[in-house]
């Protein structure tokens, strides 16, 4: 079957040229050839997304049909009627019918056991690498011999009408799990691409018995695999680029019967303020052909990245193959997780930089997914503000979150897995007030739990979250360990904790799980 026949299974009736399966050199050229980005000092490629430089959550939508009707929830999610899809799919399919096109056969998921194939169909060439940096790859021009389960028709640059479309504004990333396709437009920014696949997994997984995690994963000499949940900002992607540790990968994982496995072959990292000094290992990235990297600014004339620069976006990003990463693992492939991290940057300053979690506490705040947002990082954000994401990823779990947090659960217990809260927030009071609690800190922490010495020191419990907090931790100041001591005003430490208590209170209510949030909830007096 030709190229053309392939893509004729999706409706597409005419074509202009079609470059299926480009290596990543001939791609380069054709992003050069057609304006789409710039070449840096080092040979990354820089490109813009426009005027969408995050993800657009409140644009996206699942398609609901009689086999999701049932199975999302919509809750969260919001519904998208089968009609208004497939009738903007032909607007879509016939835009692209006369723009040049980039395909790229791929699969995610590196244990064979649990693999999709994945075809990116877009009319861009960067995508197209990004696409390859991100998924796993065959050879170049390589086709799937059938039709792959999940494709997404990309075009950044058609926009919607959303009286006769249906959506929300131009912009779309429109999810049917029962085609297994995907359409996105209106944004140029790539993350849609891998946050619509990591969304498909994280419905199709369960029902194979695979715990679909928003994380990152790393294993020691000793294999105490160890896994990071987190939102952005959280330090995620930092802490699990371990040079003492074997990286599986940086976001997106499952865990079945059998171990972990990377959902990915690339990593996608937040590059805002990127230091050599403090993330060797993610630097030495940006200096590489191959990754892209987005919406950074450079100085026209010698091609330097200022990672600094925050005057595009805070939400400056790099991909790259995990190949990039030398300690990176080959396979994506490891045991089950001996230790469980939970990440916040609590910008409230009232969490403590370590607690050991129960599987109960685990589940509830694996379920609450709560970090901060800190002033600037957004328009209107003035002093910090709590932002909840369920299962630390909300925008891509389309089932209720007590289906994730069972598989938590039964995890945990099959395999005797450690549960930690570390907070990489603020101490000594809120944002604009405290300080950043410091890396070097975190990372002694972290060497305290893989080492087993951290479960051997006695703790305390917190009165107000029921959190155990360790009363002391090798190379780290034992005043910082209790966030309470570090305010000096304790009447204000207690105010604010209250505050973000009733947040956590308010925000459960919606799961509908009063006995989880009875036993392991916030006391409040």
């Amino acid at each position: 079957m030709s190229f053309t026949d392939k893509l004729k299974e999706y409706s597409f009736k005419t074509f202009k040229k079609v470059l299926w399966g480009l290596n990543t050199p001939e791609l380069y050229e054709e992003a050069i050839r057609r304006n789409e980005g710039q070449i840096a000092n080092h040979g990354a490629l820089i490109t813009r997304t426009g005027q969408q430089t995050g993800r657009a959550p409140q644009d996206k939508f699942i398609v609901k049909d009689a086999s999701t009707e049932k199975t999302v929830w919509w809750k969260p999610n919001q519904s998208f009627a089968p009609d208004k899809f497939d009738a903007l799919y032909k607007k879509v399919v016939h835009y692209l019918e006369e723009r040049d096109l980039f395909v790229q056969d791929c699969f995610v998921g590196a244990d064979p056991e649990y693999r999709y194939s994945v075809r990116v169909v877009t009319e861009m060439a960067w995508h197209g690498i990004f696409a390859r940096n991100m998924f796993f790859r065959q050879q170049p021009h390589y086709v799937h011999p059938q039709k792959p389960d999940f494709t997404i028709l990309h075009a950044p640059h058609f926009r919607a009408d959303p009286p006769t479309d249906g959506t929300r504004t131009g912009t779309f990333i429109i999810l049917h799990f029962s085609k297994g396709l995907v359409i996105i437009g209106g944004t140029a920014y790539a993350g849609e691409i891998k946050k619509a696949v990591f969304s498909l997994l994280n419905y199709f997984y369960p029902e194979r018995n695979v715990f679909p995690m928003h994380s990152s994963v790393n294993v020691g000499s000793q294999n105490d695999v160890a896994l990071f949940f987190g939102l952005s900002g959280t330090g995620k992607t930092t802490l699990s680029a371990d040079p003492d540790r074997t990286l599986i990968g940086d976001d997106e994982h499952g865990w079945s019967p059998k171990g972990a496995f990377n959902f990915e072959q690339g990593c996608y990292a937040k590059v805002i303020r990127l230091s050599e000094k403090t993330e060797p290992e993610i630097f030495s990235t940006t200096r590489r052909f191959g990754t892209i990297i987005e919406n950074v600014v450079i100085d026209p004339a010698t091609r330097k990245i200022y990672f600094n620069d925050a005057s595009i976006t805070e939400n400056t990003r790099a991909s790259y193959p995990i190949s990039f990463i030398p300690n990176a693992s080959e396979s994506g492939r490891t045991g089950h997780p001996k230790h469980i991290i939970m990440l916040t940057a609590d910008a409230f300053g009232i969490f403590p930089p370590i607690a050991k979690l129960t599987t109960e506490q685990a589940m509830y705040h694996f379920i609450s997914g709560y970090t901060a947002k800190v002033a600037g990082t957004e328009m209107g954000i003035t002093e910090p503000e709590a932002a909840f994401s369920t299962c630390f990823g909300a925008p891509f779990m389309p089932r209720h979150s007590l289906v994730y947090a069972d598989l938590l659960a039964k995890r945990i217990k099959e395999h005797g897995s450690s549960v930690w809260l570390i907070n990489t927030g603020w101490s000594g009071g809120p944002y604009g007030i405290g300080s950043r609690i410091s890396l070097p800190y975190t990372r002694a922490i972290l060497r305290a739990i893989f080492s087993g010495a951290l479960s051997q020191i006695p703790t305390v419990k917190d009165p107000l979250f029921g959190l155990e907090v360790p009363q002391s931790c090798p190379d780290v100041p034992k005043d910082i360990l209790n966030p309470r001591e570090t305010w000096k005003d304790k009447s204000a430490y207690d105010k604010k904790a209250r505050v973000l208590a009733n947040l956590f209170i308010k925000n459960f209510k919606q799961f509908e799980l009063p006995e989880l949030e009875k036993t392991v909830g916030p006391k409040v007096s």
